[in-house]
């Protein structure tokens, strides 16, 4: 492999890579490139794949790569920042109903 530093790129697979597909992948390359035999270009591919392999850490970097196939949101499926805050919405409301504040000069 030649010089890449992006972790999709070493393991050949999209940025929107389901988790089952980067597993693939790296068994694939853990294979193509044993720790014995190879020892730089394994580390490199255990490193991509810790990388990948943690939701937050890849959602952070979905969010930086444009252009990618998965949204930020498929990848934080459940967790609770992806639940909306409603707390203001009963005051918000009430601001859009009032009537506009008169100005005194």
């Amino acid at each position: 492999m030649t010089g890449h530093s992006d972790p999709e790129a070493v393991l050949g697979i999209h940025p929107g890579a389901t988790d089952e597909e980067i597993r693939a992948a790296y068994l694939s390359k853990v294979k193509q490139y044993p720790p014995d035999r190879s020892p730089e270009e394994f580390e490199r591919v255990r490193d991509a794949y810790e990388v990948l392999r943690d939701r937050r850490q890849r959602a952070r970097r979905i969010v930086i790569a444009p252009g990618a196939d998965q949204p930020l949101a498929a990848l934080l499926d459940g967790h609770p920042a992806q639940r909306r805050f409603t707390g203001f919405d009963p005051w918000l409301k009430a601001l859009e109903e009032a009537p506009p504040a008169k100005r005194s000069e």
